[in-house]
């Protein structure tokens, strides 16, 4: 069948090329006679790997010294957790809540004190992001946390939250080196690296250094804490290091296109193509609001559920896979990361304009 277009949300598709130099690389990294996977984690030549990695990274984000960027293990989810473990000092934060993984890590926080919901988009299943211009927020709060993007229901904050001088923390997962951005507004931005940089098992987290500290919850487990792992250049135990490897690929790639700027303007023209299409649609209908749509995750529905089935098993079999929306929302999902190539969306495009002639 050859390659498919795979516009899944996660593991995620990655760019040919760095797939293919992995895959040169696989029996025998740079004449040390074994494959990364099979490499100590300790070794000059990993050492080599993960520090060129985090130099990059800062190269395209433009990270400031006093940030430090970690790569770890549990995915984003884990982060639920050590978020109000590590910075939980007044025990309350508030939480902006725009989609299901914003609920869960507000959940995940309650756990260890004091969560407050702020601004909520559940009214209109989360279809739109809501106002947070004037929030009524905790003198106390510790941090305000915000989920980026979000996947599920193709929604972007195009405009960060006035915090009123709390600390900003965002889950950044699917739109992770989609655009430039400001790191010095955040305290700290993590994500998930499957959907637009790397395969599933890692986490980058980027923190400012006052928020890593000795004071952390009681009960938090050493591997939970982030001044363990930013003592340790995120070596403390063996880390995902077949994951990092290809991150640091993904890193190179992305320098090679010109930067996150040059990304942005590539991801707008990108999704461009689509959100056109189902502006002028009358079969396919787009759920966002369109000053909050994200340029990653695009989410349609026909308006019947049959006919949507229809649509993604017509499409798979046409070589446009994993279109089927999340199981919680139904319809469909086109996630248009950076490794997708534009000739993807408009061929999928030309694909939606001939299934709609033929079910009109």
């Amino acid at each position: 069948m050859g390659r498919v277009y795979n516009f899944s949300a996660g593991p995620a598709v990655l760019p040919e090329e760095v797939l293919k130099e992995a895959a040169d690389e696989m029996l025998d990294y740079k004449g040390t006679g074994m494959s990364v996977m099979e490499m100590s984690h300790r070794s000059k030549a990993y050492e080599t790997i993960i520090k060129e990695a985090e130099v990059d990274i800062r190269e395209l984000m433009n990270i400031p010294d006093n940030y430090k960027v970690l790569f770890l293990q549990g995915g984003a989810s884990q982060q639920f957790a050590m978020i109000p473990m590590n910075l939980m000092k007044n025990k309350k934060a508030a939480y902006i809540v725009t989609g299901q993984w914003a609920k869960k890590a507000y959940q995940e926080a309650k756990l260890y004190g004091e969560a407050v919901e702020v601004a909520s988009s559940a009214d209109k299943t989360f279809s739109y992001i809501p106002d947070c211009s004037d929030l009524d927020i905790p003198e106390d709060a510790d941090y305000v946390y915000i989920c980026e993007n979000n996947t599920i229901y193709g929604t972007k904050f195009h405009e960060l939250p006035n915090t009123k001088g709390h600390t900003l923390v965002a889950d950044v997962s699917s739109c992770f080196l989609s655009e430039p951005v400001d790191v010095t507004k955040y305290g700290v931005i993590y994500g998930g690296v499957q959907k637009n940089i790397g395969p599933a098992g890692v986490v980058i987290v980027i923190i400012r250094e006052d928020l890593i500290t000795e004071d952390v919850l009681p009960g938090t487990p050493t591997m939970l804490r982030y001044k363990i792992h930013a003592d340790n250049a995120s070596l403390y135990n063996t880390p995902p290091a077949y994951g990092i490897y290809i991150c640091g690929k993904v890193f190179k790639w992305l320098k090679k296109q010109g930067g996150l700027a040059a990304m942005k303007e590539y991801n707008e023209k990108k999704a461009k193509v689509l959100y056109d299409f189902l502006d002028q649609s009358k079969l396919f209908k787009g759920t966002v609001v369109p000053k909050d749509r994200s340029l990653m995750n695009v989410p349609f529905v026909t308006g019947n559920e049959e006919l949507d089935a229809k649509f993604v098993k017509e499409a798979a079999a046409a070589g446009f896979v994993n279109l089927k929306g999340h199981r919680t929302v139904g319809g469909m999902r086109a996630s248009i990361y950076n490794a997708m190539p534009i000739e993807g969306v408009e061929k999928l495009v030309e694909f939606m304009k001939k299934f709609e002639e033929e079910n009109a």
